[in-house]
């Protein structure tokens, strides 16, 4: 029994960090909190370790944020009178 207990008490300890991580996960997912999070914590790695993926990034970003163009009257076809 003397061997066994080390043994008993790590499988408890991990049980335990898995049971928090499980209850923490649920937690997120129903506030919606993890979109932002892993998107940032991502971008940030791109940033440091691949440049180009960053650079694509922040261009995809812009291209959301930017507004419609207006249309533009050259384009279309007139009528002939």
């Amino acid at each position: 029994m003397g061997q066994l207990m080390p043994l008993l008490i790590v499988i408890g300890a991990l049980v335990v960090v898995l049971g928090l991580f499980t209850a923490l996960a649920g937690h997120i997912r129903r506030r919606g909190t993890v979109g932002g999070g892993l998107r940032g914590a991502l971008a940030a790695h791109d940033e440091a370790f691949h440049g180009t993926a960053a650079d694509s990034y922040y261009e995809l970003q812009v291209q959301t944020d930017r507004k419609a163009p207006l249309p533009d009257d050259r384009w279309r076809r007139r009528r002939r009178s």
